[in-house]
């Protein structure tokens, strides 16, 4: 049976993207599905959403051709500052503090703005003749061991070997084929935006835990950053109503003053926050990559950068699969996919959702045994350097195209 493609992804984000050009590169025929016209995805004005991409991810997006168009755009994370306090009281005396001359590898990562790493996956896919992008909603889906089949809103009917959910949390793909989630609120609420700020961040990102939640601070080129702010949802929904005057007011006193003058740029978004992770990472001819797989608390900027994970780690499974002469999309091989992923997703999910729990209160015993381990671990080097590589994606077995 003629298929109308190798592989079907539903959802053109970035990790929809990215997967698809690694898959064309090497040599697969893709069709992307996704319901948002493209000139509404590439023409996207400053409005602050940004991406700490880990240093692996960088090297995935140079293994795929993309980086050059990007990197001088791009912000190097040269230092990172974590410490705990209270709105208005500032830092407490712990705190720890990763500096990228003690890797080996360079920046432990870049902070990149959403509007030019997607404008890039776009011409990139727009210039790569095995990839097909089809603007429409899935409706159907069905799978057998003989391929797959979409039920688009047009009434357009693809088909291909293998399907992709590449649809966010709420993956439509995986409730079709009734993979179920797993999954909590935090009863928080992110706000996000960018802030221009007086004095220069010299390339240092922030993590700052309150009772709350976290507030992170990360550095744009010029004296821009980028924040993610963790409140209580109903604080969250206060904030998110006031004016940008307003809303300065209440940032203030819980950014501090170390970098001056602070102003908002752009718009201001906010999204609920909680775990949520599929039971399963596969099914019949069916596989999951970044949020449908798992979603996680955006401490440490992690979110992103385990679905570029997935994505390398299946174009690495497919590609050896291929090369054996085996069905790329049978159970073996999407199993191996699974079982790769498997463990470097638990983990992550459990440190966040650990972390968060740990730092977003005001038990006094927990708050001074926090600021204890915080300066153990910065007095400990070897410790230390673990976590900055922990960070930067370079533990554990790397797919091809985040090695060196």
């Amino acid at each position: 049976m003629k298929k109308d493609s190798d592989i079907l992804i539903v959802g053109g984000g970035i990790n929809g993207s990215v997967l698809a050009l690694g898959l064309a590169q090497s040599g697969r025929s893709v069709t992307v599905i996704d319901a948002l016209p493209e000139p509404v995805r590439r023409n996207a004005g400053f409005d602050g959403r940004s991406y700490a991409l880990a240093l692996t991810s960088v090297r995935l997006l140079k293994g795929i051709g993309i980086w050059d168009q990007i990197s001088a755009k791009a912000q190097p994370i040269l230092e990172i500052k974590v410490s705990q306090g209270r709105a208005g009281a500032g830092a407490g005396p712990f705190f720890l503090h990763f500096d990228h001359a003690e890797l080996e590898e360079g920046p432990m990562g870049h902070m990149c703005e959403d509007r030019f790493l997607r404008r890039a996956l776009l011409d990139a896919i727009g210039e790569e003749p095995r990839i097909t992008v089809v603007e429409d909603q899935v409706q159907g889906q069905s799978t057998s061991s003989h391929g797959v089949a979409l039920d688009l809103a047009s009434g357009q009917t693809l088909s291909g070997q293998l399907l992709v959910g590449c649809d966010g949390r709420g993956s439509s793909t995986a409730t079709r084929a009734g993979i179920k989630r797993t999954g909590w609120g935090y009863g928080q609420t992110a706000l996000v935006a960018a802030v221009e700020h007086e004095h220069p961040h010299h390339g240092i990102a922030h993590q700052f835990f309150m009772p709350q939640g976290p507030l992170a601070i990360l550095p744009l080129p010029g004296n821009r950053s980028s924040i993610v702010w963790s409140e209580t949802d109903q604080t969250a929904s206060e904030f998110a109503s006031l004016s940008d005057e307003a809303f300065l007011s209440v940032l203030r006193p819980r950014f501090g003053d170390f970098l001056g003058e602070i102003d908002i740029k752009g718009k201001r978004y906010t999204y609920p926050l909680g775990l949520s992770l599929a039971q399963s990472l596969t099914a019949e001819r069916l596989v999951l990559v970044g949020d449908a797989a798992h979603g996680v608390h955006p401490l440490a900027g992690q979110g992103l950068n385990s679905g570029l994970r997935d994505a390398a780690a299946l174009v690495h499974v497919l590609r050896d699969a291929a090369r054996r002469g085996e069905d790329f999309a049978s159970p073996p091989v999407l199993t191996r996919y699974a079982q790769w992923r498997r463990f470097d997703i638990a983990a992550l999910a459990m440190v966040t959702d650990g972390t968060n729990r740990l730092f977003s209160n005001d038990n006094p015993v927990l708050k001074a045994a926090r600021g204890v381990g915080m300066g153990v671990i910065n007095a400990l080097p070897g410790l230390r350097r673990s976590m900055m590589r922990e960070a930067a994606g370079l533990t554990g077995d790397l797919p091809d195209l985040m090695k060196p």
